[in-house]
């Protein structure tokens, strides 16, 4: 009922309910807290978020929250698609500054979980693309952070030209890994 697949950083994982199709189209479980423990995720979600990108080239990210409103984050997309990506940010794990990009779709059903210790973001690769996500902390303004989107150190290959890019001023302005300070040790 659920297939658990790990990435090339195997904390960060992509997750895929079974659709069950018909002549109507398809039900799924996309989260089933039962399920996903026996799979290995025992994660207590306490929210859920939703966000549309009307333009193709948007890029949301990279965001992460520190203690102790860290939150690990469970993406799926509704309609259309999206380049999702997970930084890790750990200073001292072994994959430190290196990077997961998945392509997750309303029509593939995949989901990305990205743990606590991760910056998280994505860009659209379709127009109107709508994303849903479950975090296990509630949001905090105050602890609320972010890694630029285009360090060349992390070397994301978004799928964008840089300068057609679609981004928040906050998304704008954010520190490099260089500049990022110490938050998950």
């Amino acid at each position: 009922m659920l297939s658990v697949e790990p990435t090339a950083i195997p904390e960060v994982k992509i997750v895929t309910p079974k659709r069950f199709g018909d002549h109507r189209g398809f039900f799924s479980e996309t989260y089933h807290r039962q399920r996903f423990a026996e799979a290995g995720i025992d994660t207590d979600f306490v929210q859920d978020n939703q966000s549309l990108s009307a333009a193709v080239g948007t890029v949301r990210g990279l965001h992460f929250q520190s203690e102790p409103f860290a939150q690990d984050k469970l993406i799926r997309v509704v309609r259309g698609s999206i380049l999702d990506v997970a930084v890790d940010i750990r200073r001292s794990s072994p994959t430190y500054g290196r990077h997961v990009a998945v392509e997750l779709s309303a029509e593939n059903g995949r989901q990305l979980l990205v743990p606590v210790g991760f910056a998280h973001g994505f860009c659209t690769l379709e127009p109107d693309t709508e994303i849903q996500y479950k975090v296990s902390a509630y949001y905090s303004a105050a602890h609320d952070h972010g890694l630029a989107w285009d360090d060349p150190t992390v070397g994301i290959a978004w799928p964008v030209d840089p300068a057609r890019a679609v981004l928040s001023d906050k998304d704008r302005r954010q520190p490099t890994l260089a500049e990022l300070p110490v938050y998950f040790p």
